[in-house]
């Protein structure tokens, strides 16, 4: 299968290494990981190694030599007729390259068109249940430009996860017990401890009728925060940003469910708290954290941490094998102890932290302040409000989570080709276009790909190839940003197809219906792409 061609490449090349070995063509020794890339450069074919280069030491060997040795080996595996490969070349100092034949390349386009959507899925996830929890913002304001690009970041990362085989939960986690209640409800009520401002602040007060209230302190703040979570968070999150959770958690519901105090009480029957100064503290430094953390203060109120605790414990019970945590920049100095309470609770699984860097908002070089409705903050709506969904969606993610980033809002207000959105959205009309006027002619798709031969063809096939090995890298080391670099590439290489080979050609129907293929297996690939992003593939424009 074209998919895991890769695979199938490192596997002959262990398979040949070994074969050298048994025939003392080459000393006996460990042999390492093998690394096989895609070469940048299509000239030097479809996919290139440095594995004799890495062994040339243990070897005691020229890397060209082993590279010979190799190439004879991994042809002399194959039967006539039934390499993969046209051709095998050594280059200096040392690498392989690999060239696969046009029955390869044709292979590719006949697999997406029998898959359709499901071109690139698999099963390396094993169905292995995976808690995604992200934004988690506490329910005392509008969403903020850092939660969105890790909300972005996150839902998209989950769709690849499942496409990969993943069993994909979604999670927010709503902070409605701590002290920000306090600080929010000190705000809504207009005492001297007021901590948050804004316009928002003023509407709530007015809706929830606050004014001159008598309501306790803690009643008040946790009133206003269902209310910001309700009417602000949640339709942010659900329309404008288009992103679905599955479980909305309570960290009151987590205290009430008595979470916390069954963590405390294991923690406790491992005897890894002590107490001190009245207070109970769990010995995190055990566990590699920079020290320890208390879990009940002197008053005997829990910490935000006890709530970490039972919250970990909450999603072990649920029987998650990985947890991914996706954290603002001030989370940072959080990953320790978290670490360190998952371990002490006996999570066994895997946790995968990312921390989302900041977003400033710039035009013509300078910042922009769009409103005063969150006090300083430019919020999310406001952001789509302006350049819309896809594009916002876009922007925040090509970059990597964590660098900063300066969002370019004159090229997100550009409504032409210069904006890679509606550069790439663009190439995916221009697919349909081109299937709607041969099905208006009635000119059929079912030709002979073998005539595929044209080098700009070629290059547009060998990105399509890739698409499965994407799938693969993003769910295995989380890069999304990959992704809208992906359908930026597949676009450059439509439009270069487009520029240079006549698709509907009256003069050349055998050709026709060739192209044609590989127009909608082109669409498909990148409709796919588009949607694992959460970004429309519109038709026309």
């Amino acid at each position: 299968m074209i998919e895991i061609m890769k695979q199938q490449l490192q596997k002959k090349i262990d398979t040949a290494l070994r074969g050298l070995q048994e025939n003392e063509e080459l000393p006996e020794f460990g042999l390492p990981e093998i690394q096989v890339d895609r070469p940048k450069d299509e000239q030097f074919g479809e996919y290139t190694t440095n594995v004799a280069l890495v062994l040339s030491k243990l070897a005691k060997k020229s890397p060209m030599e082993i590279a010979e040795l190799l190439k004879t080996k991994i042809l002399n595996q194959v039967q006539d007729g039934e390499t993969p490969f046209q051709k095998i070349e050594v280059v200096q100092p040392g690498y392989l390259n690999f060239y696969l034949t046009q029955r390869e390349f044709a292979s590719v386009v006949e697999k997406i068109l029998q898959d359709r959507q499901t071109y690139g899925d698999s099963k390396s996830g094993a169905g292995v249940r995976v808690n995604n929890e992200f934004i988690s913002a506490n329910p005392t304001g509008p969403l903020h430009l850092g939660n969105a690009r890790g909300g972005f970041y996150a839902g998209s990362l989950s769709s690849v996860l499942r496409k990969a085989g993943y069993d994909v939960t979604n999670e927010y986690y709503v902070n409605d017990a701590g002290e920000q209640v306090m600080k929010l409800g000190h705000s809504v009520l207009r005492t001297s401890k007021a901590a948050y401002s804004g316009e928002y602040i003023e509407e709530i007060i007015s809706k929830l009728e606050l004014e001159h209230s008598s309501l306790p302190i803690r009643e008040a703040g946790e009133k206003a925060a269902a209310h910001i979570l309700n009417n602000m968070i949640q339709p942010t999150i659900q329309e404008m940003m288009q992103i679905h959770f599955d479980v909305w958690m309570s960290e009151k519901k987590i205290i009430e469910d008595g979470s916390v105090e069954k963590a405390i009480a294991i923690l406790k029957a491992k005897e890894l708290t002590f107490e001190q100064e009245g207070a109970t503290w769990l010995r995190t430094t055990t566990f590699g954290d920079d020290k320890d953390r208390v879990l009940v203060k002197s008053d005997g109120t829990q910490t935000y941490f006890a709530s970490d605790c039972g919250y970990i414990l909450n999603k072990m019970e649920r029987g998650f094998s990985v947890f991914i945590e996706t954290w603002g920049a001030d989370h940072h100095g959080y990953i320790g102890r978290f670490k360190a309470a998952a371990e002490a609770l006996g999570f066994k699984g895997e946790i995968r932290f990312r921390i989302v860097q900041l977003v400033k908002v710039v035009k013509d070089g300078v910042e922009v302040r769009m409103s005063k409705r969150a006090g300083n903050v430019v919020t999310i709506d406001e952001l789509i409000e302006t350049v819309g969904h896809d594009v916002a969606r876009f922007f925040f993610l090509m970059y990597a989570p964590e660098t900063h980033m300066n969002f370019d809002l004159g090229l997100a207000e550009e409504r032409s080709q210069k904006n890679p959105v509606y550069y790439v959205q663009y190439a995916h009309a221009r697919l349909c276009s081109i299937l709607r006027k041969a099905e208006e002619e009635g000119i059929s798709d079912e030709g002979d790909l073998s005539l595929l031969v044209h080098a700009k063809e070629r290059e547009l096939i060998r990105e399509l190839q890739f698409f499965p090995e994407l799938i693969e890298t993003v769910a295995t080391d989380f890069s999304v940003h990959k992704l809208p670099q992906y359908a930026m590439k597949i676009a450059d290489k439509f439009h270069s197809f487009y520029d240079a080979c006549r698709v509907i050609d009256a003069e050349n129907k055998e050709m026709t219906k060739a192209r044609l293929q590989l127009v909608q297996a082109t669409k498909i690939v990148l409709a796919e792409t588009l949607s694992l992003m959460g970004i429309s593939a519109p038709e026309k424009m």
